[in-house]
């Protein structure tokens, strides 16, 4: 992680606490996590509290996985020295993730040119004035495009991390990783930035949330919108426009997604064919499963269950 004069602890603690904590838990025991400074004498700071960083730029050419948390000034070019240490690692094929404003110090490095990014909702303005190159969506959590990775403010760079262990540890570890920091398991990255709640709570007497809840006892079943609104004494209109409200994104979305995470789950945990899974999961077939599985996980279902599927288990067949 690459951190500059007068970076704040706050930030730099949403994404590394995941790696953290998984390193604690075991499930990283290769992880060798290291704090660089982007620049002589650097620090981080807050609280009343100044940290020195030991660590210089010669750790970032030789890493796997660059973080950038933040920086401090979007109209402040970053140091070439940082920059250079950027691309030299990005060469030799590590994969470097801008958080926040930190997407500012890859956009400075050339990283972003012609890609998808995002950054804090408040400053894309000012990046898309600087680096016209980049392909900028303000309005979604994270984005990742494989070795490029970019993130909105604040608990977004921790939503980008679970991601990050989903995809290498896979939905069970990232779920008991999420419930250990008392935070929700997946927000995906499509979803908005800047909404009134950024996750639902499943509060009992909410009529949205009291759907949600039975929706996910269901996925298995087709659920069209309409007969969540039926069953939430709301017309349609009202249902999705509320829905978004809570959530950031549309009902069927949402399903969408949450039927690809219990697809993830059985994959694990079960040994049932792929097109059986489908079925739980409400899909009609594997292959209608595919594209929104790849697209979610960005592995096909069958990729996921070589790598992560070690967990046999045995479900009733679902009724015909």
């Amino acid at each position: 992680m690459v951190v500059f004069n007068g970076a704040s602890l706050g930030a730099m603690s949403f994404a590394f606490g995941v790696f953290e904590m998984a390193s604690a838990f075991g499930e990283l025991p290769d992880l060798d996590l290291k704090v660089v400074g982007g620049e002589p004498d650097a620090a981080l700071r807050g609280g009343g509290l100044t940290v020195p960083v030991a660590e210089d730029l010669d750790a970032v050419r030789n890493a796997d996985l660059v973080l950038v948390p933040n920086w401090r000034s979007p109209m402040e070019d970053p140091p070439e020295a940082a920059l250079e240490a950027l691309r030299t690692a990005h060469d030799r094929g590590a994969r470097v993730a801008g958080l926040c404003s930190g997407a500012f110090v890859l956009a400075a490095a050339g990283l972003l040119d012609g890609r998808p990014a995002t950054t804090h909702w408040a400053m894309a303005p000012l990046l898309a004035a600087r680096f016209p190159a980049v392909r900028l969506d303000e309005s979604v959590l994270y984005i990742d495009d494989g070795d490029i990775l970019t993130s909105g403010g604040g608990a977004a760079g921790m939503d980008l991390g679970l991601h990050l262990i989903r995809s290498w540890c896979g939905a069970e570890v990232a779920n008991r990783l999420a419930k250990g920091m008392v935070v929700p398991p997946h927000r995906p990255g499509g979803q908005a930035q800047y909404i009134e709640s950024p996750m639902p709570e499943l509060d009992e007497g909410d009529p949205v949330s009291e759907t949600m809840a039975w929706a996910l006892t269901r996925l298995d079943t087709a659920l069209p919108v309409e007969e969540l609104a039926r069953r939430a004494h709301m017309s349609r209109r009202n249902y999705d426009r509320r829905f978004r409200e809570i959530t950031g994104a549309a009902p069927g979305t949402w399903l969408t997604h949450q039927r690809v995470i219990r697809a993830q789950q059985l994959l694990e945990s079960t040994d049932l064919p792929v097109d059986e899974i489908a079925r739980y999961c409400g899909f009609s077939s594997s292959a209608a499963l595919r594209p929104h599985f790849r697209r979610q996980v960005g592995v096909t279902p069958v990729a996921y269950r070589e790598t992560f599927g070690t967990r046999l288990g045995v479900l009733e067949p679902v009724p015909a």
